[in-house]
């Protein structure tokens, strides 16, 4: 698979103040503008070998009880799923935020499992008979609730409830997924992580579905540290950093991929990191060149797929279809060599 790179910020846009008389308001939204397959191949171009296509389901869904997706939106995800595999990438095609639909899971369980079993039920008959160059990910990080259990709280009441719950969703992923037949048989699976954070993800109480073909991978973030990585001013739980590569720093970046390496991939267990990343304007293009590569690598070498973050305005200019900083997309793709 290589290296990925997100289609971040366009059809994952929602929110109740957009326009809801079509698909296209909702994919401009938050600032990116109507996909276009010049747009995808600029991707495959410069060297990616993957496209992670986030999507927010219940835009413009019905409000019938039925939980159907629209479909002009289906019908626009499908066209760009084809021109990702049609330029020779690999498309992942997940739940993400969804308004935040997902974070009420634990007050009203049936309903939301009803219409999160609806929703993959639906995509998953739609693209049944595609090859192995799609894969389905059961959600983005929303999976684990503080309101069940808090990890800063210094005690585990609640804990088990929420990994239980966690690990129950995704097997009804799983069930719902295979249940359609056709490629979904056999169709590569990626399942997430608890809340994606790589830590949560590799305690022993994260368990993997049961699958009958054996083709389950697991799905985890890299935004350590967010001081860094994540925060343009300071915060109140922490002061925001403008460089990274100390000893320290990367003492941290290979105990975290050892960790996650010992837990999934030497037990037989692929990894895709779905999301990593260094954003905002206080770090220089080539501070975040340096964070970005030497994440990255460490990821390549363990044989888990590094998949950047992109937004409009962050790598890539979807209007001209250029990087906003080549150097940067030169240097990770030298990882290939």
């Amino acid at each position: 698979m290589g290296l990925g790179i997100n289609l971040g910020n366009t059809f994952d846009a929602c929110g109740d103040w957009i326009d809801p008389s079509s698909i296209d308001n909702y994919i401009q939204a938050w600032g990116s503008p109507l996909v276009t397959e010049a747009m995808i191949r600029g991707y495959a171009e410069a060297g990616f070998g993957v496209l992670r296509i986030p999507v927010a389901w219940s835009n413009m869904m019905s409000n019938d009880g039925t939980y159907t997706i629209n479909p002009q939106l289906m019908q626009k995800v499908k066209q760009v799923v084809d021109w990702t595999i049609g330029n020779g990438m690999y498309a992942i095609v997940n739940l993400h935020w969804d308004n935040g639909w997902v974070n009420d899971f634990p007050s009203n369980k049936d309903e939301y499992m009803r219409k999160y079993t609806r929703i993959w039920t639906q995509i998953s008959e739609t693209f049944r008979d595609y090859n192995d160059y799609l894969i389905f990910e059961s959600q983005n990080e929303e999976l684990g609730w503080e309101q069940l259990w808090n990890r800063y709280s210094g005690n585990t009441a609640g804990k088990a409830e929420s990994y239980a719950l966690v690990n129950e969703i995704n097997q009804t992923f799983v069930n719902v997924v295979r249940g359609t037949g056709g490629n979904n048989s056999v169709r590569h699976l990626l399942i997430s992580g608890y809340n994606t954070d790589l830590h949560l993800t590799c305690d022993p109480l994260f368990v993997m579905p049961y699958d009958p073909a054996g083709r389950c991978a697991v799905s985890m973030h890299y935004y350590i540290p967010t001081t860094f990585t994540i925060l343009e001013e300071d915060a109140p739980w922490g002061q925001a950093r403008t460089t990274w590569g100390t000893e320290e720093d990367l003492r941290e970046l290979y105990d975290n991929v050892q960790m996650v390496k010992s837990r999934f991939i030497d037990n037989g267990i692929p990894v895709i990191m779905g999301e990593y990343g260094c954003l905002g304007r206080n770090k220089t293009p080539e501070m975040k060149t340096y964070y970005n590569y030497t994440v990255a690598k460490a990821l390549y070498d363990a044989h888990i797929v590094p998949i950047l973050w992109d937004a409009p305005g962050e790598q890539y200019n979807r209007v001209t279809m250029s990087f906003e900083y080549p150097p940067m997309i030169s240097q990770l793709m030298s990882i290939l060599n």
